[in-house]
């Protein structure tokens, strides 16, 4: 016999893009986002029965996103999901869980002539602002995110004392290039409801700001023996300063660097602590990652 155990649907890739015009100082902003929100309840007869009749469909899903980021503030991205989120449990008894991922994409405003333009913004890099906020009947939880921050220190990290075996070509080093890509997390406690959200909604930019400032100046500044002990101090740091979450993770992959040996070309030493020349590597790659709680 076959069971229906779990599903879940709705619409991905929705592309969203608000301005915010202040009509006194003739300033706007701009906000771009790209959302998923898929919808859980009493809709297992769509699957096992045909029944329709229970489908929401995905389409009017997509019409909603842009409906509440006209009706409601986009920013912080934590409120406009719960917000959405919720406008599914209200409109339909039958849905009891609303999935939201919101992506922001990253546009800063340009400066000219040493003055922040009014209207014209560039995209400094492929850092995203992520959000995944599940709305219940019992509830809201969030987890808030930095993804794609791409990082690089030439000095500064280290790497020695691993397990050596038959399986070791690693050399150990007491100075290399660190560089990665940052996919950090930090999950909040959970919220009893949206007013719950509403209020101290500032909380959400402040612990963005805040986990993201931890994270550049740990990278810059921990003489790291490994990637694991340097993310480490980066989720107890998020930890203490943000006291409304309860976890937060980090994943890195450590992106390669290897000095060229030259030394076949008229002795040229580009090695050791002659090395200036490297070669980027696009894999293989290692991959570290943990999940740091309050104990």
């Amino acid at each position: 016999m076959a069971r229906l155990s779990a599903a879940r649907y709705g619409k991905d890739n929705v592309r969203v893009y608000k301005v915010h015009k202040d009509e006194k100082t003739g300033q706007q902003s701009v906000t771009e986002m790209t959302v998923c929100c898929l919808l859980e309840g009493e809709i297992d007869t769509s699957y096992t029965q045909a029944d329709n009749s229970v489908i929401v469909a995905t389409d009017s899903i997509k019409n909603t996103i842009y409906i509440k980021a006209k009706e409601h503030p986009v920013n912080p991205p934590e409120l406009y999901a719960s917000i959405l989120g919720q406008h599914f449990l209200d409109k339909y008894a039958h849905i009891n869980a609303a999935h939201i991922d919101v992506t922001v994409h990253r546009w800063t405003r340009m400066v000219i002539d040493g003055q922040p333009h009014p209207h014209s913004f560039l995209r400094d890099g492929q850092e995203t602002r992520n959000v995944e906020a599940t709305v219940t009947r019992d509830g809201i939880t969030i987890k808030s995110g930095i993804v794609g921050l791409q990082v690089l220190k030439s000095t500064g990290s280290a790497f020695h004392g691993f397990v050596r075996d038959e399986f070791t070509t690693l050399k150990e080093t007491w100075d290399r290039i660190l560089s990665t890509d940052v996919d950090a997390g930090w999950t909040w406690k959970k919220f009893a409801n949206l007013a719950a959200v509403q209020d101290g909604v500032e909380r959400f930019d402040a612990a963005w700001e805040a986990a993201r400032n931890i994270t550049l100046k740990t990278f810059a500044e921990d003489e790291s023996a490994s990637v694991q002990n340097t993310m480490y101090k980066m989720c107890e740091q998020i930890l203490d300063v943000v006291p409304e979450t309860e976890k937060t993770n980090y994943s890195l992959p450590n992106k390669h660097y290897f000095e060229v040996d030259l030394s076949w070309h008229k002795g040229l030493q580009n090695t050791g602590k002659d090395a200036e020349v490297y070669a980027p590597q696009s894999g293989p790659n290692g991959l570290i990652k943990c999940e740091v709680s309050r104990s």
